[in-house]
Protein backbone atom coordinates (compact mmCIF):
# COMPACT_ATOMS: atom_id res chain seq x y z
CA UNK A 1 0.00 0.00 0.00
CA UNK A 2 1.54 3.34 -1.06
CA UNK A 3 1.26 6.12 1.47
CA UNK A 4 0.15 9.60 0.44
CA UNK A 5 1.90 11.39 3.31
CA UNK A 6 5.19 11.14 5.17
CA UNK A 7 5.40 11.78 8.88
CA UNK A 8 7.83 14.57 9.83
CA UNK A 9 11.42 13.42 10.21
CA UNK A 10 14.56 15.43 10.82
CA UNK A 11 16.79 12.89 9.16
CA UNK A 12 16.29 14.26 5.65
CA UNK A 13 17.87 17.53 6.76
CA UNK A 14 20.37 16.12 9.23
CA UNK A 15 21.94 13.39 7.06
CA UNK A 16 24.03 15.73 4.83
CA UNK A 17 25.13 17.72 7.86
CA UNK A 18 26.07 14.58 9.78
CA UNK A 19 27.93 13.18 6.78
CA UNK A 20 29.99 16.36 6.44
CA UNK A 21 30.74 16.47 10.16
CA UNK A 22 31.69 12.80 10.16
CA UNK A 23 34.12 13.33 7.29
CA UNK A 24 35.83 16.18 9.12
CA UNK A 25 35.93 14.11 12.30
CA UNK A 26 37.48 11.10 10.55
CA UNK A 27 40.14 13.28 8.92
CA UNK A 28 40.99 14.97 12.22
CA UNK A 29 41.05 11.64 14.10
CA UNK A 30 43.32 10.11 11.50
CA UNK A 31 45.87 12.90 11.78
CA UNK A 32 45.71 12.88 15.58
CA UNK A 33 45.83 9.15 16.15
CA UNK A 34 48.52 8.32 13.57
CA UNK A 35 47.50 4.69 13.68
CA UNK A 36 47.04 4.42 17.45
CA UNK A 37 43.86 3.68 19.42
CA UNK A 38 42.35 6.97 20.52
CA UNK A 39 39.78 5.38 22.80
CA UNK A 40 42.09 3.22 24.89
CA UNK A 41 40.67 0.54 27.16
CA UNK A 42 38.17 2.54 29.18
CA UNK A 43 35.31 2.65 26.67
CA UNK A 44 31.84 3.13 28.18
CA UNK A 45 28.85 2.12 26.07
CA UNK A 46 26.14 4.74 25.51
CA UNK A 47 23.50 2.34 26.83
CA UNK A 48 25.51 2.01 30.05
CA UNK A 49 25.69 5.78 30.42
CA UNK A 50 21.92 6.02 29.92
CA UNK A 51 21.31 3.32 32.55
CA UNK A 52 23.59 5.13 34.99
CA UNK A 53 21.75 8.38 34.35
CA UNK A 54 18.34 6.75 34.83
CA UNK A 55 19.50 5.23 38.12
CA UNK A 56 20.79 8.59 39.35
CA UNK A 57 17.56 10.34 38.37
CA UNK A 58 15.44 7.69 40.09
CA UNK A 59 17.48 8.13 43.28
CA UNK A 60 17.14 11.92 43.07
CA UNK A 61 13.38 11.63 42.56
CA UNK A 62 13.12 9.48 45.68
CA UNK A 63 15.09 12.10 47.62
CA UNK A 64 12.85 14.84 46.22
CA UNK A 65 9.70 12.99 47.22
CA UNK A 66 11.04 12.61 50.77
CA UNK A 67 11.87 16.32 50.98
CA UNK A 68 8.43 17.25 49.63
CA UNK A 69 6.75 15.16 52.31
CA UNK A 70 8.89 16.88 54.91
CA UNK A 71 7.92 20.31 53.58
CA UNK A 72 4.25 19.37 53.60
CA UNK A 73 4.48 18.21 57.20
CA UNK A 74 6.27 21.37 58.34
CA UNK A 75 3.89 23.59 56.39
CA UNK A 76 0.91 21.90 58.03
CA UNK A 77 2.45 22.48 61.43
CA UNK A 78 3.08 26.15 60.63
CA UNK A 79 -0.45 26.59 59.27
CA UNK A 80 -1.92 25.38 62.55
CA UNK A 81 -0.24 28.32 64.31
CA UNK A 82 -0.19 31.06 61.66
CA UNK A 83 -3.29 32.31 59.83
CA UNK A 84 -1.30 33.76 56.93
CA UNK A 85 0.41 30.43 56.32
CA UNK A 86 -2.96 28.67 56.55
CA UNK A 87 -4.46 31.02 53.96
CA UNK A 88 -1.52 30.54 51.60
CA UNK A 89 -1.76 26.78 51.98
CA UNK A 90 -5.49 26.84 51.23
CA UNK A 91 -4.82 28.84 48.08
CA UNK A 92 -2.17 26.37 46.97
CA UNK A 93 -4.40 23.39 47.69
CA UNK A 94 -7.17 24.94 45.58
CA UNK A 95 -4.92 24.95 42.50
CA UNK A 96 -3.23 21.60 43.14
CA UNK A 97 -5.82 19.60 41.22
CA UNK A 98 -5.59 21.61 38.00
CA UNK A 99 -1.79 21.72 38.31
CA UNK A 100 -1.56 17.93 38.34
CA UNK A 101 -0.25 17.76 41.91
CA UNK A 102 -3.06 15.47 43.08
CA UNK A 103 -3.48 11.84 42.05
CA UNK A 104 -6.67 11.00 40.16
CA UNK A 105 -8.71 7.85 39.62
CA UNK A 106 -11.66 7.49 37.28
CA UNK A 107 -12.94 6.06 34.00
CA UNK A 108 -10.77 6.82 31.01
CA UNK A 109 -8.77 5.48 28.10
CA UNK A 110 -5.45 3.75 27.52
CA UNK A 111 -3.68 4.40 24.21
CA UNK A 112 -0.72 2.27 23.12
CA UNK A 113 1.77 3.31 20.44
CA UNK A 114 4.49 0.92 19.28
CA UNK A 115 6.99 0.42 16.48
CA UNK A 116 6.27 -2.01 13.67
CA UNK A 117 7.55 -5.54 14.33
CA UNK A 118 10.85 -6.45 12.69
CA UNK A 119 10.61 -9.04 9.94
CA UNK A 120 12.64 -12.25 10.44
CA UNK A 121 14.73 -11.48 7.34
CA UNK A 122 15.20 -7.84 8.34
CA UNK A 123 13.66 -6.62 5.08
CA UNK A 124 11.55 -3.47 4.98
CA UNK A 125 7.94 -3.52 3.77
CA UNK A 126 7.32 -2.26 0.25
CA UNK A 127 7.63 1.53 -0.10
CA UNK A 128 8.86 1.83 3.51
CA UNK A 129 11.81 3.74 4.92
CA UNK A 130 13.27 2.88 8.35
CA UNK A 131 11.66 6.08 9.69
CA UNK A 132 8.23 4.79 8.67
CA UNK A 133 8.49 1.83 11.05
CA UNK A 134 8.96 3.69 14.34
CA UNK A 135 6.83 5.93 16.54
CA UNK A 136 7.98 9.54 16.35
CA UNK A 137 7.78 12.46 18.75
CA UNK A 138 5.18 14.04 16.47
CA UNK A 139 2.99 10.93 16.80
CA UNK A 140 3.05 10.96 20.61
CA UNK A 141 2.47 14.71 20.74
CA UNK A 142 -0.46 14.51 18.29
CA UNK A 143 -2.18 11.85 20.38
CA UNK A 144 -1.60 13.78 23.62
CA UNK A 145 -2.94 16.97 22.05
CA UNK A 146 -6.07 15.15 20.93
CA UNK A 147 -6.60 13.73 24.42
CA UNK A 148 -6.32 17.19 25.99
CA UNK A 149 -8.68 18.59 23.34
CA UNK A 150 -11.21 15.94 24.36
CA UNK A 151 -11.36 17.53 27.82
CA UNK A 152 -9.20 15.13 29.82
CA UNK A 153 -9.03 15.75 33.57
CA UNK A 154 -5.49 14.40 33.58
CA UNK A 155 -3.00 12.65 31.29
CA UNK A 156 0.04 10.45 31.94
CA UNK A 157 2.64 8.87 29.66
CA UNK A 158 4.40 5.77 30.96
CA UNK A 159 2.79 6.53 34.35
CA UNK A 160 4.41 9.99 34.41
CA UNK A 161 1.82 12.70 35.01
CA UNK A 162 1.88 15.52 32.47
CA UNK A 163 1.77 19.11 33.72
CA UNK A 164 2.03 22.53 32.09
CA UNK A 165 5.83 22.32 31.88
CA UNK A 166 6.02 18.74 30.56
CA UNK A 167 7.69 18.28 27.17
CA UNK A 168 7.37 15.22 24.93
CA UNK A 169 10.70 14.61 23.20
CA UNK A 170 12.15 11.64 21.34
CA UNK A 171 15.67 10.70 20.30
CA UNK A 172 15.38 7.96 17.72
CA UNK A 173 12.66 5.71 19.10
CA UNK A 174 13.43 6.53 22.76
CA UNK A 175 11.08 8.85 24.64
CA UNK A 176 12.58 11.48 26.95
CA UNK A 177 10.08 12.60 29.56
CA UNK A 178 10.78 14.56 32.73
CA UNK A 179 14.35 13.33 33.03
CA UNK A 180 13.66 9.65 32.31
CA UNK A 181 14.03 7.57 29.15
CA UNK A 182 11.46 5.06 27.88
CA UNK A 183 11.46 2.57 25.04
CA UNK A 184 8.30 1.65 23.11
CA UNK A 185 5.56 0.62 23.49
CA UNK A 186 4.46 4.02 24.78
CA UNK A 187 1.32 3.93 26.92
CA UNK A 188 -0.79 7.07 27.31
CA UNK A 189 -3.50 7.00 29.99
CA UNK A 190 -6.10 9.67 30.60
CA UNK A 191 -9.24 10.27 32.63
CA UNK A 192 -11.61 11.25 29.84
CA UNK A 193 -14.59 9.98 27.90
CA UNK A 194 -13.68 7.44 25.26
CA UNK A 195 -16.10 8.78 22.64
CA UNK A 196 -14.75 12.33 23.04
CA UNK A 197 -11.17 11.06 22.59
CA UNK A 198 -12.05 9.13 19.44
CA UNK A 199 -13.75 12.19 17.99
CA UNK A 200 -10.64 14.32 18.55
CA UNK A 201 -8.30 11.61 17.25
CA UNK A 202 -10.39 11.37 14.08
CA UNK A 203 -10.30 15.15 13.65
CA UNK A 204 -6.50 15.41 13.96
CA UNK A 205 -4.59 15.51 10.62
CA UNK A 206 -1.40 14.38 12.39
CA UNK A 207 -3.14 11.37 13.92
CA UNK A 208 -4.61 10.54 10.49
CA UNK A 209 -1.06 10.21 9.13
CA UNK A 210 -0.13 7.97 12.08
CA UNK A 211 -3.17 5.77 11.40
CA UNK A 212 -2.15 5.53 7.75
CA UNK A 213 1.33 4.38 8.77
CA UNK A 214 -0.16 1.86 11.21
CA UNK A 215 -2.35 0.38 8.47
CA UNK A 216 0.45 0.31 5.89
CA UNK A 217 3.42 -0.86 7.96
CA UNK A 218 2.06 -2.52 11.10
CA UNK A 219 2.71 0.09 13.77
CA UNK A 220 0.55 -0.30 16.86
CA UNK A 221 -2.05 2.40 17.48
CA UNK A 222 -4.64 1.03 19.89
CA UNK A 223 -7.27 2.88 21.92
CA UNK A 224 -9.01 1.03 24.78
CA UNK A 225 -11.70 2.23 27.16
CA UNK A 226 -10.94 1.53 30.82
CA UNK A 227 -13.53 1.51 33.60
CA UNK A 228 -10.87 2.87 35.95
CA UNK A 229 -7.42 4.35 35.47
CA UNK A 230 -5.16 5.87 38.11
CA UNK A 231 -2.93 8.83 37.37
CA UNK A 232 -0.18 9.57 39.90
CA UNK A 233 0.40 13.07 41.17
CA UNK A 234 3.25 14.95 39.53
CA UNK A 235 6.18 14.94 41.95
CA UNK A 236 8.93 16.63 39.94
CA UNK A 237 10.26 20.19 40.16
CA UNK A 238 7.85 23.01 39.38
CA UNK A 239 10.36 25.75 38.59
CA UNK A 240 11.32 26.43 34.97
CA UNK A 241 14.87 25.65 33.94
CA UNK A 242 15.18 28.26 31.18
CA UNK A 243 12.15 30.56 31.13
CA UNK A 244 11.94 33.34 33.71
CA UNK A 245 9.02 35.64 34.61
CA UNK A 246 9.20 39.24 33.41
Amino acid sequence: MRRMFRRPSGWAVLVPVVALAAGLLFATSGRTAQGTDLRGGGVVELSELIDQRDTAIARQQEDLAGLQRQVQRLTKQAASKDGAVAAAQAGGDAGALSAGLVGLTGPGVEITLDDAPTRPDGALPADARPDDLVIHQSDVQAVVNAVWAAGADGVAIMNQRLVATSAVRCVGNVLLLQGRTYSPPFVITAIVGGSAVRTQLTASPQVAILKQAADAFGLTFAVHDRSSVTLPAYSGPLDMQYATPR
